[in-house]
């Protein structure tokens, strides 16, 4: 009678995990950067003010919940060949999330940067902060479809990040897909004009 084969070897379910973990890193570290994409003419929006500089530049800032991935944010972003004007901070030492927010916001709306990345531990208060500078829609994404949704409906041109929610790997594809992604205009215009109506009319009263 011949012998029996031999018993192939099944992996464990710890050594498929790593395996899986280091394809994907594989893929991540290969993938080409999604390329900005210039925001299209829209009636009844009304652009950033023109400045030289902003062209494609991303402004981009962090509290120290945040200051990791931010770090990790600006290298890849200039290693796809964005110019980046790091906002701060420059440190895990604690600090106050509304002066960063603000000051990404401000590079935004005054026209020295064309978009914004703001990063904290949620992303919630820094999206709050953000919104309360005329000319500025932030987005808090946390997914590939929130981050499409908001550029393609919304008309976002600020997007904050949750450190504590995302890692380093979907921040980056979402960095990626919302940079990519084209404003929809057409039926979502009348909608993004309400947004900027309501705004105008707090304006109007200080």
């Amino acid at each position: 009678m011949p012998p029996s084969p031999p018993t192939p070897h099944l992996p464990s379910e710890e050594e498929v995990r790593a395996l899986v973990a280091r394809i994907v890193d594989t893929v991540l570290e290969d993938a080409e950067p999604a390329a900005a994409v210039p925001a299209a003419d829209t009636p009844g929006v009304e652009p950033a003010p023109e400045h030289p500089a902003a062209d494609q530049s991303i402004a981009v800032g962090a509290d120290h919940g945040g200051f990791p991935l931010k770090e990790r944010l600006v290298f890849r972003l200039r290693e796809a060949g964005h110019e980046v004007i790091d906002c701060g901070t420059d440190s895990t030492e604690a600090v106050d999330y509304p002066d960063y927010a603000h000051a990404v916001a401000h590079k935004v709306a005054n026209g020295e940067a064309r978009w914004g990345v703001i990063v904290d531990g949620a992303g919630i208060g820094s999206a709050m902060v953000a919104n309360k500078v005329p000319g500025v829609r932030a987005a808090l994404c946390y997914d590939l479809s929130t981050a499409r949704n908001s550029r393609e409906h919304n008309h976002a041109n600020v997007l904050t990040l949750g450190a504590g929610l995302v890692g380093d790997g979907l921040a980056w594809q979402i960095v990626q897909e919302w940079l990519a992604v084209e404003w929809g205009g057409d039926r979502h215009a009348r909608r993004v004009e309400k947004i900027t109506d309501v705004e105008r009319r707090y304006l109007a009263r200080s």
